[in-house]
């Protein structure tokens, strides 16, 4: 037997919770000492608490965790729980990690407003190019990131079962959506006949007279700096926006913060 002291460090949680446990009647000690008060509890009564506190961790109530546990819920299904429970967590995480990335990039932005040296942008023209591309709409620029990876992983994956060859970097390239968002086209520069097929088009971009054009260094998720201190650069030198940037991947090595991209915006004299 253990006493309560013990028991409480074996299961890592607090003595002042099994107490509560125990006044709730989900976790009872499996003896009282009638004249002390004291608890103790058995080893076997470590399975019961385990699965307490792994079905309190999947965010059900502690009177949701009796009810499933007086049901006898089986090993499996409880892995299964936490399984679901674990993807569920996972994917916040990464949420939040984006969101933070975002927060930083906005803050960055602030910090380096007016700071952006003038020849860092380039204006120059540039040629039509032919690029093979799968499109989707993303709700709006901060959900981006989630959608565009995907559609690269399936159109690189399209390319290579086809036996495509590709002939330059990797060009990125947004629009409004008819219904809001963002139109996402996800391409990449190709030798092939233009076409389409299952969503796969093989286009022809069309040349931009102008554009003013800079190099970002690091991760996508933090490209905002750079745009706006491109947008800045364009107002203050006697030219409009004449669409969205292309982003064209110099580099794209695993760690992201090390991608090299030139964003290219279309211009005309204001």
């Amino acid at each position: 037997m253990f006493t309560i002291g013990d028991f409480a460090r074996h299961g890592r949680v607090s003595v002042r919770m099994l107490r509560h446990y125990d006044a709730t009647g989900l976790l009872r000690p499996a003896r009282v000492d009638p004249a002390t008060g004291y608890r103790s509890y058995t080893a076997g009564q470590l399975a019961r608490l385990n699965r307490v506190i792994a079905l309190k961790d999947l965010g059900f109530t502690l009177r949701q965790v009796q009810e499933i546990l007086d049901e006898k819920v089986s090993s499996e299904e409880l892995r299964a729980m936490l399984r679901l429970r674990r993807a569920e967590l996972e994917a916040t995480v990464t949420a939040e990690a984006a969101r933070l990335t975002r927060v930083e990039a906005r803050l960055r932005s602030i910090e380096s407003e007016g700071r952006m040296p003038v020849n860092d942008v380039v204006v120059k023209s540039l040629p039509s190019v032919r690029v093979a591309e799968l499109t989707a709409v993303a709700p709006d620029f901060d959900t981006i990131g989630p959608v565009i990876q995907p559609l690269y992983e399936e159109l690189m994956k399209r390319l290579r079962v086809a036996g495509v060859a590709l002939t330059g970097p990797g060009v990125a390239y947004y629009e409004d959506a008819p219904d809001g968002g963002v139109l996402i086209h996800a391409g990449v520069e190709v030798a092939a006949a233009l076409g389409e097929d299952d969503g796969l088009r093989i286009v022809d971009l069309p040349p931009i007279e102008r554009a003013a054009t800079v190099v970002h260094r690091g991760s996508m998720e933090a490209v905002l700096p750079t745009i706006q201190s491109l947008g800045r650069w364009i107002d203050a030198n006697g030219y409009r926006s004449a669409g969205y940037p292309r982003e064209i991947n110099l580099e794209c090595p695993e760690d992201r913060d090390e991608w090299v991209t030139e964003l290219q915006e279309p211009v005309v004299t204001a």
